[in-house]
This record gives structure tokens, sequence and C-alpha cells, in this order.
């Protein structure tokens, strides 16, 4: 999978999402957030405009040691070539955020100067 550095220096890739079952996927660039120890959260208007199904409410601690309530969806990732089914967390940001624990037991290398992404 590869991605690109932005020229304000964020590590973005392209996710392909979709409600589940069987719905079209849409395309998302996700920030790569190694902060983040979840999988991925959406903002809420790609949530909407997807058509994901609300499954429940989970606690998330910002990284302020703040804690919020953030609803979860129930959507299918295309993760390096595999349909993926996930719990994603909706929040009511601009941008997806794509954390650690979608790249656990991967590669990722992010090469600044050639502004290219690489998760393997």
């Amino acid at each position: 999978m590869r991605g690109q550095v932005d020229s304000d220096g964020r590590a973005l890739i392209d996710l392909k999402v979709a409600a589940p079952p069987e719905r079209a996927a849409t395309e998302v660039a996700a920030w790569i957030d190694t902060g983040f120890n979840g999988e991925l959260v959406l903002p809420k208007n790609t949530v909407s405009g997807l058509g994901l199904v609300h499954s429940a409410n989970v606690n998330a601690v910002l990284a302020d040691g703040s804690t919020i309530s953030l609803e979860t969806f129930s959507c299918v990732l295309d993760w390096l070539g595999e349909s993926r089914k996930l719990e994603v967390s909706a929040n009511d940001g601009d941008h997806a955020l794509l954390g650690v624990g979608l790249l656990v037991g991967h590669d990722l290398r992010i090469g600044y100067r050639a502004g290219e992404i690489t998760i393997n």
C-alpha cells in the first residue's frame, strides 16, 4: 500500500471503506497517527455519507488526558488487498485517522525527502 506526504508534512494514505455487507466502497484519505492506538476514526460526515450503521458507544482518552464518548460504526475496509470488518469511531473532525491498531504486524515507511509512504 502506498501513500504520500503532503506539503504540510502529513502522512496520508488512501483507504477504501464501505458499509457492510456489499455497498460500493468510497476512497477516504486518512492521516497516519502513530499516537492513536485504535484502528480508524472517520469524520461524522464521512460516516453519514457511507451509510454506516451505528453499533455502540466507546470512551476514548485524548492526548490531553480528557475522556470523551465516541459512537462506533461497522464498516468494511480494503486493507492490504484483504477485506477487513472494523468498528470505526466517528468524531467531529475533518480528517480520517489511521491508527497503530491497523499497523501492528506491518512495516510503515515514511520517506519525507521523497514524499512517499509504504505499508506492507
